[in-house]
This record gives C-alpha cells, structure tokens and sequence, in this order.
C-alpha cells in the first residue's frame, strides 16, 4: 500500500500521538497493522480486506451462554422473547461500531482510553470490573463444551471440564499461523452452527406468523420476574463487555492509512463487516430460541432449561435421530470458536488497563483456571442441573457489568477532543445512551426483584 502524503500523515501522526500517549504501545502488538488494504479503489477487495474483526466480535454472541438462556427462554415463554434478542442485537451493532470507531481514529483499544483518561482508582475498578466479565464468559465456554463432549463422546462432565484446558494450545498453535488464519478458523466454525441450525429449523417448520409475532416487545417481559431475569440473562449474553474491548483492538490489525479519508473508509469498512457479521448472530440466537420454542414450548415441555435436556428431547420430538447429534456439534463449535476471542479480549484487558504483559499461554491458564474451580465444583456436587443454572447466572453477571464498558465507551466517542471530525453525531449519541440507560435501569430492576 502507497504510503500517504506527508502533510496527511504528519496530520494523522500528530491527532494520534495527542490522545494515545507515547509510551503507549500498539494494542495487541503481535498483529497490529500486519493486514494488508488494497490500495487500489475497489469496494469488495476493500471490504474484504476489513472482513473478519466483525465475525470474531459475533463469536461472543452465539456462545453456550446464549444457547443457554435461549433454550430456557424459548422453552418457558414460547416465542415472546425474541424480541429481546432482536433488541440486544440493535444495541450491539450500535455499541460493537462505536468501539470500531474509537480503535480506529484514537489508536487505542478502549482499555488503553481508560488508562489514559481516568485516574489510578477508577481504572483498576474498571479492570476488576472486566476481569470478572471475562472469567463469567469464560465460565459459560467451559461448561458448553464440556455438555458437548458429554453429549457427544459420553464423557463425564467433571472430566470434560478439566479437557477444557487443552483449549490453551489450541488457541497458541492458531496465533501462529497468523491473523487471517484465525480469523479464517473462526469463520469456518460460524459457518458450521449456521449450517446446523439451518437444518434443525428444517425440521422444526415453527410457524412463521407466531415468529414474526414474537419480535414485537409486550410490557410482560418487564413486569414478569422469570421472563425479565431470562431477559437479562439474554442481554448479557448478547452485549458482552469483552467484545467493546476487542473490537476496539483487533479493527487496528489493518494496514489502513492513518490520514482523515483512510480512517473514515476503515470506519466504514469495520462498520459494514460488524453488521453483517451481528446479523449472522442475530440469526442464530433466534434459531435457537424459536427451535426451544416451536418443539419444546408447543409440546408442553416447558421445564425443559438444560442444554442436555433439549438435546435428549430433540430427537424424538422431531422424528429424527439425527437432530441430538447436529445440535451437539453446534455446541462444540460454539464452544472452541468463544475461547478464541476470549482469550485475545483476556490479553488486551490486561496490556491496556494495567499494562502487565504475560505470556499469552500463563494468561490463558490462569483465566481458564478461575472458571474451571467453580464449574467442577458445581459439576460434583449439583450435577447438569447445577451446572446449567451456572451458565445461565454467568450470562446475568455478564448483564452486571456491561455498563462498565457502555459508558465509557459512549463517553469517550462522543468527545470531541478525543474523536475530532469522528465524533458521534448528535442522534448518534442520543441512541447510544438511550442503551447505556436502558441496560443500567434493567439491571436495576433485576437486582431490586432479586432482592
């Protein structure tokens, strides 16, 4: 790619040393900028050049969280919560290209623009706060993939926890082969549950009149506890905070020119690939919810909120055997691809709060460490009850702490000091903390009916 003029990129230098402090290093420096953009005008090469950062951030949200309360949610209340998931999905794309935004015209992921802007209390609180997201996501991988290889291969489910481990030379064997080819492994996993769920809805044939009736929103998921707490669940499952912080890092993986026109096409670009990619999750999470729905919910089981006990019912609800097995190769694939993105959010966190780097394999270890006490111990004691409720109550967690990452996100793309000419528009703005104050009153209404 031809380097800009001077004049431009002196300008560009200059805008991003003002706000990324110099002794800030590139977030995720391993890959940053190693993705070649054509310079060569060119709508698709372009936007295939900028295609993957998007389908790695809707990894997060089709994980076994998801899958989770979907099926609980399907299965208790039919099809009406899907309007939730439609809800969820709008405020991610929303939020997941704001993060894109800040990435790319700051140079700094958004836990680089809290350890710039905030003072040493409020920056480790928001660390703390995103650790603790990331150990809940990397709680609800864990017990995901060990209900698949359970189901799958009948492995116990203690021991399949403790498999999950090896998932760390996975992810290092992936890393080197560069960032395409994971990015390549990520969509090839994405292609595989859509094309699973494709085929379950096949055999389901729900109703399409009943579907499009369930993403309209009624007033009974806020004033009924279950559905609001499965609603919750959904959301946090969703919008999950990690992904604000990923995105924000991996859209810097391309070599886009650092002047005002190059940015505002690699926002554009970046935009485009997460919406489409989010649209795919949409897809999914309603799959999943109006599979529960349509054989779960219709045929009165509607205690049906484990993962195991759908696949266990799918089967011979559906009339075909094949049904059990392609649901639980979905989960698998669910699974390894959500341990691919958490494991990178994991090491931008770290370098960009607290700028403590560690080898990615100790990090990975000790992430996976601190979900795999709690989900054996859950595992031994509760069973695939215990562990389910795990799951769904990881999700909630996750739920807690998303307005930990939407404010300052919001506040950071809006300031003008900090964006320049990128700052959000005014409808923008309105928009984005219409759902920062639309997730923080849901988490209060949760908290008090808990209470």
């Amino acid at each position: 790619m031809s380097p800009p003029p001077p004049s431009e990129a002196a300008d560009a230098s200059a805008f991003e040393s003002e706000y990324r402090p110099a002794h800030f290093a590139p977030s995720l420096p391993e890959s940053h900028r190693t993705v070649k953009v054509p310079a060569a005008p060119g709508f698709w090469r372009k936007l295939f050049a900028f295609a993957g950062p998007g389908f790695m951030v809707a990894v997060g949200y089709m994980d076994p969280g998801n899958w989770a309360t979907d099926i609980a949610g399907g299965s208790q209340f039919g099809y009406t919560l899907l309007s939730v998931i439609l809800l969820s999905n709008l405020m991610a794309m929303v939020l997941q290209s704001l993060a894109a935004r800040l990435g790319i015209v700051t140079g700094m992921d958004l836990a680089q623009a809290c350890r710039a802007h905030y003072g040493p209390k409020t920056r480790i609180g928001l660390w703390l706060a995103c650790e603790v997201a990331i150990i809940a996501c990397d709680l609800a991988e864990v017990i995901g993939t060990a209900i698949a290889l359970q189901l799958l291969f009948g492995i116990p489910l203690v021991f399949g926890v403790c498999l999950t481990a090896l998932d760390v030379f996975l992810i290092l064997a992936l890393q080197k082969h560069g960032f395409r080819k994971l990015e390549a492994f990520i969509v090839a996993l994405l292609i595989i549950i859509a094309t699973c769920f494709i085929f379950e809805l096949a055999l389901a044939q729900p109703s399409i009149a009943e579907v499009a009736a369930g993403f309209i929103p009624t007033t009974q998921i806020v004033t009924n506890p279950a559905m609001l707490f499965i609603a919750i669940g959904i959301i946090g499952a969703t919008v999950m905070p990690h992904n604000l912080y990923l995105h924000s890092s991996i859209v810097q993986t391309r070599q886009y020119e650092r002047t005002e026109k190059g940015k505002r096409e690699a926002v554009k670009f970046a935009t485009i690939d997460s919406t489409v990619a989010l649209s795919l999750a949409l897809f999914i999470n309603g799959a999943i919810l109006i599979l529960a729905a349509a054989v779960f919910h219709k045929s009165g089981h509607t205690g049906i909120v484990e993962i195991g006990q759908a696949h266990q019912f799918l089967s011979p609800l559906l009339g075909a055997g094949a049904a059990s097995v392609v649901f639980a190769i979905a989960l698998l694939a669910s699974g390894q691809n959500s341990t691919v993105t958490a494991t990178l959010a994991g090491q931008i966190v770290m370098e960009g709060f607290i700028n403590l780097r560690i080898s990615p394999w100790l990090r990975r270890i000790v992430t996976r460490l601190l979900a795999i006490i709690p989900a054996v111990a859950v595992a031994i004691l509760y069973g695939s009850e215990g562990t389910t409720k795990l799951l769904i109550l990881s999700q909630v967690i996750l739920s807690l702490q998303l307005p930990f990452a939407v404010v300052p996100l919001v506040r950071f793309t809006s300031n003008h000091k900090m964006m320049g000419k990128f700052v959000n528009p005014t409808w923008l703005k309105v928009i984005a903390w219409t759902i920062a104050a639309l997730i923080i009153a849901l988490n209060i209404k949760m908290l008090t009916d808990l209470i």
